[in-house]
């Protein structure tokens, strides 16, 4: 498996605790308003980032390109700034709007980064018995 789909699987697994850890506190307090940020971490961190790490160990020749490991830092940064920023503003903390908005705009600039890999002219080379992938 490609590196990059490793990091993306480590990473996405840590989304995943964190918001299910935001999960079981919302359920133990009651109290729902950061529903928002636990939505995000699960789906932008948890779900988006593991697509990305699959459709990279699908695709190994995009994966060891230096775009990859640039889309994968930019998204990163963005999806790990917006998520403590967006759960404390939902708190009541409005000082973390901005940071919010900026975060949204780095995660945006990694989605669209990823899209230019997708969207590159290489043909996908999936491993199949008839066609090994070599690593």
């Amino acid at each position: 498996m490609p590196r990059i789909s490793k990091l993306y699987f480590k990473t996405a697994i840590i989304f995943l605790i964190v918001g299910i850890g935001m999960g079981l506190n919302m359920a133990i307090s009651q109290d729902h308003s950061v529903i928002g940020a636990h939505a995000h971490c699960n789906l932008l961190g948890w779900v988006t980032m593991a697509i990305f790490g699959g459709y990279h160990a699908l695709n190994p020749r995009k994966a060891e390109k230096r775009i990859a490991f640039i889309q994968y830092y930019v998204y990163t940064a963005g999806v790990t700034l917006m998520v403590p920023a967006l759960y404390l503003m939902l708190l009541g903390n409005m000082a973390m709007e901005p940071i919010v908005a900026a975060a949204s705009l780095i995660t945006f600039a990694g989605v669209l980064i990823f899209a230019f890999i997708i969207f590159s002219g290489e043909d996908v080379s999936v491993a199949s018995p008839r066609n090994p992938v070599v690593n």
